[in-house]
């Protein structure tokens, strides 16, 4: 995602944060002539809601400097970034004043467009990697004292996921399974009639996402050099999201 779109984002979120501070009272109380919305609603057992929201896909590549038989070394990047979207429940529940544990699963969409260039001969390619992860994040949060109308929090947490779009050949293929631990941080938004949480996080895959046992290459020396080269990739995702609670 462009550092334009980022900008454009916070401008969004700063304009909900302006509007809740002036939202009218429609279902709040009075707290020393300061409108409260929901002044009871973090006191409940547990929570319900749902999210959108965006994100972006990344790899972390390791080389092993293979060298193909014609002398080739090829050499893995990811140039840019592709905003993908997610889909999420929630349900929260509530530990005490400050903590909760909060279970999302959703489904993550995005794509990686990895380059490949030779480093001896400068000849490069190019591979869209699409993926559709179902997710089931499970996070630890720990909120500070509500300030009138906004409550911002930490999050950390674990989040197992499921890619499953369908591999076909190509240069790389990636396992079907991942592992991620994330942190994050976000903002409770009262409104009158629900929360608005908007949430940036930050997940770090713990397991190699590339499979390497390809027979289905044997008979291609291009791509089977192009995935011998990789010696193990990680995933990363940013996530921005919007929960409605």
């Amino acid at each position: 995602m462009s550092y334009k779109s980022f900008r454009h984002i916070t401008a969004f979120i700063l304009a909900i944060v302006a509007s809740v501070a002036m939202t009218p009272d429609a279902c709040g109380t009075r707290l020393n002539d300061k409108i409260v919305n929901r002044p009871y609603s973090d006191m409940r057992r547990w929570h319900l809601g749902f999210s959108v929201g965006l994100n972006t896909f990344d790899f972390n590549f390791h080389h092993n400097g293979f060298v193909t038989d014609d002398g080739k070394t090829w050499f893995m990047e990811q140039p840019s970034f592709s905003p993908g979207f997610c889909v999420n429940g929630l349900f929260s529940v509530r530990l005490n004043d400050y903590f909760s544990v909060r279970v999302s699963p959703g489904i993550y969409f995005g794509n990686r467009l990895v380059r490949f260039l030779d480093t001896t001969g400068g000849e490069e390619q190019r591979q869209d990697i699409k993926s559709a992860y179902l997710v089931a994040p499970v996070d630890l949060k720990y909120a500070a004292q509500r300030m009138r109308n906004i409550r911002p929090y930490m999050v950390t947490g674990i989040m197992p996921a499921f890619d499953v779009i369908k591999k076909s050949g190509n240069f790389l293929r990636t396992n079907t399974s991942d592992f991620f631990v994330s942190v994050g941080f976000g903002c409770d938004l009262y409104l009158p009639y629900f929360k608005l949480i908007p949430e940036l996080k930050f997940c770090f895959g713990l397991t190699d996402a590339i499979k390497h046992d390809r027979p289905d290459l044997v008979d291609d020396p291009l791509r089977t050099g192009v995935s011998a080269s990789v010696k193990k990739a990680t995933s990363q995702m940013v996530v921005l999201t919007f929960y409605f609670e």
